[in-house]
């Protein structure tokens, strides 16, 4: 039985690498045919790679900090899930490509934004990742636990869903290492401040240039979101809201939600992608 999270778990965080299978069968609308919602997932696609690099060195300029041995050893092991989700996304954007997108202008804009952002103190560039896990750990639990998910195109399902799960398992990594740097309360949340802003925007910016690529206008895509918002949980959007917000709280740790056992179901159901 996978162990259950709380503040200070150190399980095992396996370091998977999958291949996922792209192929040109994949639609450009795979999320049940909504230009929006798939958009929304490609936009935040395009950021994940040079994120990621990002969130490893953030981390690993700390890993002098670290006393524990079995955090360290999940330092390691977060550095790895990371650089293969990086590399797995990576792959996708040939697919965009071959789909008649145009996505090499918005990659260079956004690695000029992470040269920039290198430039920050380290322990602020600590506490923006601690931030955005706790977005992908969120939105990692929002996919795992959302049924519409089911309705995706296969391949896309199990690149979504394989990378929510690691999110989950490795999710207060990065929040465990900045509590071992003494980073305090106030550079935390200048932190999510900034990994809120950041997230935000770009994701806005590269759906929006997707968008209209495909000749959707601003009144369509106002429709789409809409029938998108209909489709969707509204316990499970309120579940959403309430753990973004949670992380303003000075005892917040990302281990309060336990959805470790979740998040494995979830991620048997794609096997082999499963495999570690």
């Amino acid at each position: 039985m996978a162990p259950h999270l709380a503040p200070g778990s150190r399980h095992p965080i396996p370091v998977r690498r999958p291949e996922i299978p792209f192929d040109p069968s994949i639609p450009r609308h795979w999320a049940d045919g909504n230009a929006v919602a798939s958009h929304i997932f490609n936009a935040l696609n395009l950021t994940f790679p040079e994120g990621e690099r990002f969130f490893i060195r953030a981390v690993n300029d700390h890993l002098g900090a670290i006393d524990d041995p079995a955090l360290a050893k999940q330092a390691r092991a977060f550095a790895g899930q990371e650089a293969m989700h990086g590399r797995e996304h990576e792959r996708y954007f040939d697919v965009l490509r071959a789909q008649g997108y145009r996505i090499d202008r918005f990659l260079r804009r956004f690695e000029r934004f992470i040269r920039l952002t290198n430039r920050m103190p380290r322990s602020l560039r600590l506490a923006m990742t601690a931030g955005a896990e706790h977005y992908t750990a969120t939105l990692g639990h929002f996919a795992i636990a959302n049924p519409e998910m089911r309705k995706f195109h296969p391949t896309m399902q199990a690149l979504i869903v394989w990378h929510a799960v690691e999110e989950v398992e490795h999710k207060a990594v990065a929040y465990d290492v900045m509590q071992a740097a003494g980073i305090s309360y106030l550079t935390r949340i200048a932190g999510y401040a900034l990994a809120t802003v950041s997230l935000l925007t770009w994701a806005a910016l590269g759906c929006r240039m997707l968008l209209r690529q495909d000749g959707i206008t601003r009144k369509e895509a106002v429709a789409l979101r809409r029938e998108l918002e209909r489709r969707v949980d509204p316990g499970l959007v309120a579940h959403t809201r309430r753990q973004l917000r949670a992380y303003l709280r000075r005892d917040f740790h990302p281990n309060d939600v336990d959805d470790l056992d979740q998040a494995h179901a979830r991620l048997a159901e794609i096997a082999p992608i499963a495999a570690v």
